[in-house]
């Protein structure tokens, strides 16, 4: 018999973790895979509260609590299918939310002071058991629509759409400039946190229920938008934030300067097999070098432990705030200071100094202000404070803002915010054209990979109602 609360007599235990020596040689996850008496176990700890706080803190509201119970039971067939009602990518938000700030973090028994249940090991556990057993098929709508759908984007939110709207029987075509499907997954985000086969295996499971990937092809390029919406009912755009944040200091033009998404990108393309000339001259490659990381998010954490791997010579993370107000998760500062990481806490560049490529930084220190509208203390420079450091590679991290969609699609009537980010409606999804919806980060600014699938899956639904209400109104009229 299933004994849950077992939280007051088992320790919260995750699965085998590679040690820092052996795993700064390789590009495997860090993590191992839990055994099954194990994820059980740890399962059980679960306290099954009548407000599963794990599950309000979860962007896609998981239901939490029932399929750690199913897994507790042994019922693991059980379990992906609640799982997979709420997420299409459960073995990805698995591995890289931060969820020791959203599901973990907010467990009942994390603040009773017991530790929080390792909900993401065991999503993992249980979604890559259904690969295995062969209980993940490909859509197979019960009904064939005429409608297609027109998705801008192959990152999470446009895949989540994908998935959602094929389920209701939708033609959904899929344009990406990339070569590959998977967006940030693919390109921005290490083999040591998501191996890549995680994704491909996604993709290829789209492709075989139907859905139809138009890749290298670049809207604006090959394809307009105006184009698009005659071809289609519907039009999602998806296409996330890339364009990374300047830094505005002397020396900022000097080479060996790069903005983090060319720096991952080209690592995660040499992963892939590709032949990547600016790694293999050296120009996006770490080793035997002094590399400094400026920023504190989780993309700066994928940059720094990168350039662990790559062997360099020396890793610094430099960033103006504390370790209590990084924006990071923790888990993978820790990750990265086990793996020999540097961080230089409070400290911001003043200068980037050299002749023709950086050779040092000029940083100064900083002090934490008044807080600012957000609630954060704003950092402030000391005066006279300032002092050098080695530095032949920067890796500028410092977030992404979104590209200029109007301008790119050739569509100056597709309205924008003030930052930038696609205006769309909260409930509908749509943007100022008709029948053109938008979700994700292009609307909501860079934010995490489960915000990008919750958003994808709302705007399925949006597109679903809007397409049904066309075709009554097209009846109506006929009549």
């Amino acid at each position: 018999m299933t004994k849950m609360l077992r939280f007051v007599d088992v320790d919260r235990q995750m699965p085998d973790k590679t040690a820092p020596e052996q795993r700064r040689q390789n590009w495997d996850e860090i993590y191992a895979q839990f055994a099954r008496e194990h994820a059980a176990i740890q399962a059980e700890r679960c306290s099954q509260c009548g407000i599963p706080f794990c599950q309000v803190h979860c962007p896609l509201h998981n239901n939490i609590p029932d399929w750690l119970l199913l897994t507790a039971e042994g019922r693991l067939e059980e379990a992906y299918e609640v799982v997979s009602a709420t997420n299409t990518f459960p073995e990805v938000c698995g591995r890289i939310c931060p969820q020791d700030r959203l599901c973990e973090g907010n467990c009942v028994i994390e603040q009773s002071g017991h530790g929080t249940v390792t909900i993401g090991a065991i999503e993992n556990y249980i979604t890559m058991t259904a690969f295995e057993r062969g209980w993940i098929k490909p859509i197979k709508p019960s009904l064939e629509r005429p409608e297609s759908v027109g998705i801008i984007g192959a990152g999470p939110g446009g895949m989540a759409a994908a998935d959602a709207l094929r389920r209701r029987g939708y033609q959904v075509h899929i344009y990406d400039r990339y070569d590959r499907a998977g967006g940030l997954m693919i390109y921005g985000i290490p083999n040591f946190k998501l191996e890549k086969d995680a994704v491909l295996r996604r993709w290829k499971l789209q492709e075989e229920s139907g859905v139809v990937f138009h890749l290298g092809c670049e809207v604006g390029r090959d394809v307009t938008l105006d184009e698009l919406r005659e071809r289609h009912a519907a039009v999602l755009i998806a296409t996330g934030v890339y364009k990374a944040r300047d830094i505005k200091v002397p020396g900022i033009g000097l080479e060996a300067i790069h903005p983090a998404m060319r720096y991952l990108t080209a690592s995660n393309r040499v992963g892939l097999g590709d032949t990547v000339p600016e790694f293999d001259s050296g120009k996006l490659n770490a080793s035997g070098r002094d590399v400094v990381v400026i920023g504190g998010g989780d993309t700066a954490m994928d940059c720094v432990r990168t350039a662990v791997r790559q062997g360099a010579k020396s890793v610094r993370c430099l960033y103006r705030r504390d370790r209590v107000n990084m924006p990071g998760s923790m888990r993978e500062v820790a990750n990265a200071e086990e793996e020999g990481v540097e961080f230089v806490w409070q400290s911001a560049p003043e200068a980037f100094l050299g002749d023709d490529a950086v050779e040092a930084i000029r940083a100064v220190k900083m002090r934490l202000g008044a807080p600012d509208a957000s609630g954060r203390r704003t950092p402030e420079p000391i005066d006279g404070s300032a002092t050098a450091m080695p530095a032949d590679l920067v890796i500028t991290a410092l977030g992404f803002d979104p590209e200029d969609l109007p301008t790119l699609f050739g569509a100056p009537e597709l309205e924008v915010t003030r930052w930038g980010t696609v205006r769309a409606d909260f409930t509908s999804k749509q943007t100022s054209l008709d029948g053109v919806f938008a979700a994700g980060d292009i609307v909501r600014g860079a934010s995490l990979v489960v915000w990008a699938i919750r958003d994808g899956r709302e705007a399925a639904s949006a597109i679903h109602d809007y397409i049904q209400e066309q075709a009554t109104a097209h009846l109506a009229k006929a009549s």
